[in-house]
């Protein structure tokens, strides 16, 4: 397990804001992800992803690494921000745009 720790820790830690989804930004393949896509560009947000269906290690070893059940998952800063539930309650409350821009990531307002 230690190999694919190893993997997402550098996934997060290369990028402002990573997103573990299923499929890929251009195509989705599950509505949760397709939601948190629209949420990232609407805002205008730099983001890179990775599909879990390509792998079932990294899909089995995101939610052991980050204690949470499902796909998709939001890292900021490589910090573990939420599923796709969270992330809408934040969007819609303002403050996952706080969040991104407390952490130096680029919001288009």
């Amino acid at each position: 397990m230690a190999a694919i720790d190893d993997r997402i820790k550098g996934d997060i830690s290369k990028s402002d804001v990573f997103l573990y989804m299923k499929g890929t930004p251009m195509f989705p393949q599950c509505g949760f992800s397709a939601r948190v896509i629209q949420m990232l560009t609407h805002m205008g947000v730099p983001f890179n992803s990775a599909n879990v269906l390509e792998d079932d290690e990294l899909r089995d070893g995101i939610k052991s690494f980050s204690q949470w059940p499902t796909i998709p998952q939001l890292y900021v800063k490589g910090e573990f921000v939420g599923g796709c539930d969270i992330v809408t309650e934040m969007f819609q409350s303002g403050e996952l745009e706080s969040l991104l821009k407390e952490s130096g990531v680029p919001v288009k307002a």
